[in-house]
């Protein structure tokens, strides 16, 4: 095994409009969270650990209003024009983060299978426990390889959010990456984690199911319209 699914990513036309959502689709509320001066996005994040997925959680992610621009495409796609549209009407799955103590050899091992994984920026965060820091793999252009099924790859840097995030009825428990090569899918060793092509009837990059207060809930990611 070399990395683990960390977290999913659901983007946000802003905070509160994010937080609305979880309550109206999972029943549970995001609990804490912080801003991200690095890429000018602010989050919230909540739990959602399973047996198959431990120490993963869900989060939240706008951009700041209040934070200026970082000069550069902010991660997770969130500039580009088409999912800004898309999250004036909802927020949207967009894509799933990986954790690794290997993050270098893994990049280098992607590049090698034709994928540009991004280069490793360092990022943290304030939390009312002390300061969250990470390296986070990001392309230069903003958007995420692979259309969001390949996971970016996060290399904590000291604690885990999940010490100190308060346990839900929110659990993950499958995640489905597709069209990813099965040589990328052999570099990071995902366990519990599926894989198929990209078929006219599921075009989404990736799919989470979750068990929640309001039952089973599938989750199909945002992806670019051909």
């Amino acid at each position: 095994m070399n990395a683990r699914i960390d977290h999913l990513v659901i983007a946000a036309d802003s905070l509160e409009q994010g937080a609305a959502w979880c309550a109206a689709t999972l029943g549970v509320q995001p609990a804490g969270g912080g801003k991200h001066a690095l890429m000018g996005t602010h989050n919230r994040v909540m739990a959602i650990s399973s047996n198959s997925f431990p120490d993963c959680y869900l989060e939240v992610i706008a951009i700041d209003p209040d934070a200026p621009a970082p000069g550069r495409p902010r991660w997770f796609g969130l500039d580009h024009p088409g999912l800004r549209d898309a999250l004036r009407d909802s927020p949207r799955l967009v894509h799933a983060v990986a954790r690794t103590t290997k993050i270098e050899m893994l990049c280098q091992e992607l590049a090698n299978c034709a994928l540009d994984p991004g280069e490793v920026l360092t990022a943290q965060r304030d939390t009312p426990y002390g300061l969250l820091k990470w390296r986070l793999t990001v392309r230069n252009d903003g958007r995420m390889e692979s259309a969001g099924a390949l996971p970016s790859l996060i290399e904590w840097q000291g604690e885990h959010p999940c010490a100190h995030l308060p346990r839900t009825d929110l659990s993950l428990r499958q995640l489905v990456l597709r069209g990813i090569p099965r040589q990328a899918f052999d570099v990071l060793q995902l366990p519990a984690v599926d894989t198929s092509p990209i078929d006219a009837l599921r075009r989404a990059p990736l799919s989470a199911t979750l068990e929640s207060p309001r039952g089973r809930v599938v989750l199909d990611a945002w992806h670019t319209a051909p």
